[in-house]
């Protein structure tokens, strides 16, 4: 059974933790570092906590895509993913995807063992469409406004709800003209790539129309700063709020929730499990 399909046989979403393989990330950069080098240590440490925590997968990034983040090159990428996707694929029985827009590590990832990609850019790097249809993996088509460096420059949209969903069914088209067909796809709206609070707001109230256009839907809130906003309260505090966000998108119908804290978010999602079954 494919991961995706692993979607439709179960009662609540799947649970995507963070491995953030970054010195810079908003929330978590660096802690998996030692001497400013990748501690494979550390990471194997990490991932059999989420195990314990009841994470179903795991999603790999070597570039922050915070507010004001700069680029990665490839090359850099590269370096910090695959060491830990080969050695993770060796050690435990988890699925792993890799969060990137570089085609060449989209590649690299699938040859590695990678069971599902995850772009913040939806696939619109020049070789990225191709690279994915040669892959053979699901993928995740995220919007965002902009590059990250600029991205939270004042967000204007004629109507946020209206403007996202049209920009994912343009991915999507995409898409299925480059060989990549639906049932490999996922889609994310992107919360806080490119939003104010009242446009991430109004795209979470949408959820349900958009997992009505019958693709899986992913979910990121995670500790992020519409959740800050809204508690005034710094990333490290933002556990509770994430979790109740968790639990709202698992309502909506999400089949997919990123996150930071997966004891959490499982533990949150079992009980809404529970009294709704």
């Amino acid at each position: 059974m494919g991961l995706l399909d692993s979607l439709t046989q179960r009662g609540r979403p799947l649970v995507m933790g963070i491995l953030n393989l970054t010195p810079d990330s908003f929330s978590d950069g660096g802690e998996l570092f030692r001497d400013g080098e990748l501690d494979l240590d550390k990471v194997y440490r990490r991932v059999q906590q989420l195990l314990e925590e009841g994470v179903d997968l795991l999603d790999l990034g070597g570039e922050s895509t915070r507010p004001g983040a700069d680029k990665v090159e490839p090359g850099a990428e590269m370096a910090r993913v695959l060491p830990a996707l080969e050695a993770l694929q060796r050690r435990f029985d988890l699925p792993l995807s890799v969060d990137t827009s570089s085609p060449e590590l989209m590649l690299e990832a699938a040859q590695s063992g990678a069971a599902m990609l995850n772009d913040v850019r939806a696939l619109r790097r020049p070789g990225a469409l191709q690279a994915v249809a040669a892959s053979g993996l699901p993928v995740c088509l995220m919007h965002t406004l902009d590059e990250p460096k600029v991205m939270q420059d004042k967000p204007q949209y004629d109507d946020v709800v209206a403007d996202v969903g049209a920009f994912l069914r343009g991915r999507i088209e995409a898409c299925e003209k480059a060989g990549i067909p639906r049932a490999r796809l996922v889609v994310d709206p992107g919360f806080g790539f490119g939003k104010s609070l009242a446009q991430n707001l109004s795209l979470f109230r949408a959820l349900p129309a958009l997992v009505a256009e019958g693709l899986p839907v992913m979910v990121g809130v995670s500790r992020k700063s519409m959740i800050g906003e809204i508690l005034n309260k710094p990333v490290e505090q933002r556990v509770f709020g994430s979790a109740a966000l968790a639990v709202l998108a698992s309502q909506a119908g999400v089949g997919i929730i990123r996150v930071h804290d997966v004891a959490a978010t499982v533990d949150s999602l079992k009980i809404l499990e529970a009294v709704q079954s």
